[in-house]
């Protein structure tokens, strides 16, 4: 069976996943990302490095955002989002994104020598002094799809 996501479907995949991808365009050229990521029930937040997604952003600040959950190649949810990149560069509105960001992403490291750079992960006596890029996307449109087989458990 294969149809659309009800909103409240649409919420839950994006409470749960914190891996999904930023599309952007700007100057000719496309690009599309993988990002760790925190929703808060009207934004996305994200931590990065300086580079090309953040200069396109910067150029163009509408973008494209998706995630998923796969359980197989019969049973998954995809969420796709629109909206405006909105870098956070006031210190207020920075540690409260680094917070949603480490309360959802931190709890599924395995292990205490996890590292995905080396200001990720900050704890936070941190926060004041984490160097790189936070931001956030200001969602204007949802839409999800889904496909569950009649011969499988759905994704729970």
């Amino acid at each position: 069976m294969y149809g659309s996501l009800s909103p409240q479907e649409i919420e839950q995949v994006l409470y749960r996943q914190v891996l999904g991808r930023i599309g952007c365009h700007a100057d000719d050229t496309t690009y599309i990302v993988p990002i760790n990521f925190a929703y808060d029930g009207e934004f996305v937040y994200c931590y990065t490095q300086p580079g090309m997604k953040i200069n396109l952003m910067r150029s163009n600040p509408r973008v494209c955002f998706q995630t998923d959950m796969i359980e197989n190649m019969a049973n998954w949810q995809s969420v796709v989002l629109w909206g405006r990149f909105e870098e956070l560069t006031e210190d207020g509105d920075r540690q409260v994104a680094l917070k949603k960001l480490r309360a959802h992403v931190m709890p599924l490291a395995t292990s205490e020598r996890i590292r995905q750079s080396r200001d990720w992960p900050f704890n936070d006596d941190h926060d004041g002094v984490v160097k790189g890029i936070v931001f956030r996307i200001r969602i204007t449109q949802k839409t999800g799809r889904y496909e569950r087989s009649l011969q499988s458990a759905p994704i729970a």
